[in-house]
């Protein structure tokens, strides 16, 4: 009897876990059909953003450029002057020094992470589980007076101060139209180490059949304050070069 009680709470526990992953798969179902639908999105060669960061009083312009092979930018408008931050042609990061206004190279660490995200440009749900991303249901959570499903992706392991370390982001996704308002993900290093980033979505629109969220808020999680990006405007699938996006060598 004992043995037989064993094998039917392993059974139960197995048919449980499986019933949890076919209930994530199924919300990131929702989330691709009321944002446009998959096959659209799949479609999607690049995404340009135009809108301004709101910070501390102040609003600075700025554009977002990411294309699905991989390569972005950001240029922000401060005083006259173009400030590039997170530039990756797919092999170099790079950005601009605000006190010298130089350019300047990321550390091989930053880079090689940034190498890992290049299957993530438009959205890190498309194809996950061909690049073996791990999808699990944790629960439901209410999120400033909103139901949200807790979702937990899993990606290849990312490096951190020397040491390959798991990378989780942990995505809410309101429960009655099926999109994320809240993804959290704790910092690995850097002066932020432990604490947990978060970013809050709203704001949802339709741009050409596709539904973006154009208020997005930036912080640590349980803290006050973050920066607020505002966008103004989305194109899709626009012209892009790659001189866009290379690191100017020194002259």
């Amino acid at each position: 009897m004992k043995t037989i009680k064993l094998f039917v709470t392993a059974a139960i526990v197995s048919f449980s876990a499986l019933t949890q992953a076919q209930t994530a798969d199924e919300i990131i179902s929702n989330y691709f059909e009321n944002t446009g639908g998959e096959e659209n999105w799949k479609a999607v060669k690049g995404v340009k953003m135009e809108g301004a960061l709101n910070m501390q009083g102040m609003e600075i312009p700025m554009t977002i450029v990411q294309t699905a092979d991989g390569k972005q930018m950001s240029v922000g408008e401060f005083q006259g002057m173009k400030f590039y931050q997170n530039v990756f042609d797919g092999e170099t990061l790079w950005n601009t020094n605000q006190q010298s206004m130089a350019a300047e190279k990321s550390d091989a660490e930053t880079t090689a992470n940034a190498k890992l995200d290049m299957n993530d440009m438009v959205d890190p749900f498309i194809n996950y589980k061909e690049k073996g991303y791990g999808l699990e249901l944790v629960g439901k959570e209410t999120i400033e007076g909103t139901e949200t499903f807790k979702i937990k992706l899993t990606k290849e392991p990312m490096m951190a101060d020397g040491q390959e370390v798991p990378s989780v982001a942990y995505y809410y996704f309101d429960t009655e139209n099926y999109v994320p308002i809240v993804v959290e993900q704790e910092v690995m290093s850097g002066p932020g180490k432990g604490m947990v980033g978060q970013a809050k979505m709203s704001d949802y629109q339709e741009v050409d059949g596709l539904y973006f969220a154009h208020s997005i808020v930036q912080g640590a999680k349980g803290q006050p304050g973050g920066m607020e990006i505002v966008i103004k405007k989305i194109e899709l699938n626009p012209e892009v070069t790659d001189a866009m996006f290379a690191f100017p060598e020194q002259k």
